[in-house]
Formats: structure tokens, C-alpha cells, sequence
């Protein structure tokens, strides 16, 4: 039998990652890892090299790494320390999951959510699945409570899962945002890619923008949809008042420019963009998917429309565009809603304490 965990030691933590830029999933493991006690090791199985360098700058132990191979190589070398990998969406997942079965490591995983539109990415979340269900996986922690639901509806055992959401660290020298200002500004921002809905953003804000003549948009970020998105705004004459200016790596000026987020996507956990917007204090207009509806409450801290209705999201941003007493009453209950129920303080501890219990009974 090995040496029971002492919950005082700096439990080595491997996290395996699988990334194509800095996203919600990333802003959630680098404030994760800057957060939840341990010793973390961010591990990227693919990385652009700025990615790698944000993690490093902000302090957290990183590397690439080239390869099912190399990965296990890494492992072995640590074995002695009994690490246990938290693996991240389904490449982290099946690289892990590979190396917990044969070093016969502990192994948690994180599903911040699944994208299932293309029939590669169906069967990606199909055997992600499938492998949550095997004894290799110890946890899966799911950042809302309707991926749980599908876990369960996969037949993984209740007795693994936990729901444990996405959080914030406390604000630091948020700008106030400004009111009462001549134009209003809608915003999107995230991937310019189909399961983030940036279509459906353009299918509620175009005609908004034609029926208000103060009504601007922007969309913030990057992606393969832009050069089609780019067409539909110039086709309808709209390019000086909806604007791409590409991926932010800083939003705080914006959180000041905005009048709203609106969140168009056809899937998503706990979207970190919605954090951030209520911190901020930005009302949200947004899609009923995934785990929004665990964080907003219609017409308490933020607005909802049925999924992929575009119409009725249209309907959302002009109720935040003409009722201004409504949409500072969402904003002022959406930031004591994070503040109350997404600090990452509380959640990192959260955190900590199902990585002693794994690790524990690995070891028992």
C-alpha cells in the first residue's frame, strides 16, 4: 500500500490541454492553476507559442509537449511523485486517459463542454463518453450541470461526477462603465466559428441596426467564419456600424464601451465571457444553452431567448436598448449574482479538496 496523501503537501498536478489560443477553457485552467493550492504543471499536447508564453508570464509551469510518446515519456519521469492528471476536452482526455491506464495514475476530468455538430466532433463526444465511464477515470468535473446530464445520460456513474462552475478572481481597477451615451454598443465576442452562432448574432443584429439608428455592434474576436460574416455586414450596408476588430487580448476597455454582451452561441458550458460581462457590470442578452440558464435568471440578472431563435434575441437586445431602468437593475443583480455564487476563491477551494479526495483514494 503507498503512503497516504498528506492533504499539507503540494499535490503535483499535471494538466493536459490540447489548444488552439487563449479562450474561455484556457482564461479557466491559467486562473485555476493561479488559484487552487497544488503544484501545478500545464502540459500543452498542441499550443501556439504565445499561448505558452501567457501561461509562463503569469507564473504557471508549462511546456509543449510532442506527442502521445513524449507525454508518457514526461510521466514516467514523475511517476515517484504519484502526479494525478487533470485532463481538458477530448484530446487532453484521450492522451490522459492513455497514460492514467498504464502508469496507473489517478485521473480527473474537466468537460467544459461538447460541440457536437460536425460528425467528427459526434464521435468525439461520443467516446469522450465512453472513456468517463471507465475505471481509469476517477472524476469528472463538469463546469455546468447540463453536461452532468448528459454524463448521466452516457451512463457514467453519478458517484464520479461533480459540478463545480467556472469562477472569477476578484476585480481589479474595473473601469465604471459609462451611461447615458448618444450611440449604443452591442457586443459579440469568442470565436468567429459555428457553435459560438456569430451568424445568429448578425441574424438579430442586422435588422436592430436597420430599425435604430443609434444601434451599433461589434464582434470581438477571430476565426473562420469572418470573411462570410464580413460579406453579409457589407451586404447590408452596415460596415461602419458593425465592426471586426479582431481578437482582444485585453477587454477592459471594451467592458467600458459596451452597452451589452450578447451570447448567440448553439452551445456552451459556463461561458467565461458571461462571468467577466457581469463583473463588469454589462447587461446580457443571451441563447438559454448549455449552462447560462444555470447563471441567468430571466429579467433578474440578465435576459434569455429560446436557442438558435434569433428573432427572439432581437427581441432581448431591444428590451436592454429601450429600457435603460431595466437593463441597470440586471446589471447591479448580475454582479452580486458572480460575486455570490462564481468567485473563484471559493471554487478553487472546491477544487482542492475533490483533488485530496481523488488522490487519497488512488493511493488507499
Amino acid at each position: 500500500m503507498n503512503a497516504p496523501l498528506n492533504p499539507s503537501s503540494a499535490l503535483p498536478i499535471i494538466h493536459l490541454l490540447s489548444s488552439g489560443g487563449f479562450y474561455g477553457a484556457e482564461r479557466m485552467l491559467l486562473d485555476h492553476c493561479l488559484a487552487t493550492p497544488g503544484q501545478h504543471q500545464v502540459l500543452f499536447l498542441n499550443a501556439p507559442p504565445a499561448l505558452i508564453e501567457r501561461f509562463r508570464e503569469a507564473g504557471v509551469d508549462c511546456q509543449g509537449c510532442a506527442g502521445l510518446g513524449a507525454l508518457l515519456g514526461h510521466l514516467r519521469q514523475r511517476r515517484a511523485e504519484q502526479p494525478l492528471i487533470n485532463a481538458h476536452n477530448f484530446k487532453g482526455l484521450l492522451f490522459g486517459w492513455v497514460g492514467a491506464t498504464l502508469l496507473r495514475l489517478p485521473l480527473v476530468i474537466t468537460q467544459h463542454g461538447f460541440t457536437p455538430r460536425s460528425r467528427k466532433q459526434k464521435f468525439y463526444t461520443w467516446l469522450s463518453l465512453q472513456l468517463c465511464r471507465t475505471a481509469s477515470v476517477n472524476r469528472v468535473v463538469c463546469v455546468a450541470e447540463s453536461i452532468a446530464t448528459l454524463c448521466r445520460q452516457a451512463s457514467v456513474r453519478s458517484e464520479k461526477l461533480q459540478v463545480i462552475p467556472n469562477g472569477l478572481p476578484a476585480a481589479k481597477g474595473l473601469l465604471p462603465h459609462r451611461v447615458n451615451r448618444q450611440r449604443w454598443l452591442a457586443g459579440y465576442v469568442g470565436r468567429l466559428s459555428s457553435e459560438k452562432g456569430p451568424d445568429l448574432f448578425l441574424d438579430a443584429l442586422i435588422p436592430l441596426c436597420q430599425q435604430h439608428p443609434r444601434l451599433d455592434a461589434v464582434m470581438l474576436g477571430d476565426g473562420p467564419e469572418r470573411d462570410s460574416l464580413l460579406a453579409r455586414i457589407n451586404a447590408a450596408g452596415l460596415q461602419d456600424r458593425i465592426t471586426l476588430p479582431g481578437y482582444q487580448t485585453d477587454m477592459t476597455v471594451w467592458w467600458r464601451r459596451l452597452d451589452a454582451l450578447v451570447i448567440s452561441s448553439r452551445t456552451e458550458g459556463t461561458p467565461m465571457i458571461l462571468l467577466e460581462a457581469m463583473q463588469a457590470g454589462v447587461p446580457v442578452a443571451a441563447f438559454g444553452v448549455g449552462g447560462i440558464p444555470d447563471v441567468l435568471q430571466e429579467r433578474h440578472n440578465g435576459l434569455l431567448a429560446t436557442p438558435a431563435d434569433s428573432i427572439a434575441l432581437a427581441h432581448q437586445i431591444g428590451t436592454l436598448l429601450s429600457e435603460p431602468a431595466l437593463a441597470r437593475e440586471l446589471s447591479d443583480n448580475a454582479k452580486r449574482t458572480q460575486l455570490d455564487r462564481y468567485d473563484l476563491k471559493a471554487l478553487a477551494e472546491r477544487w482542492s479538496q475533490l483533488y485530496i479526495r481523488t488522490a487519497r483514494e488512488a493511493r488507499a
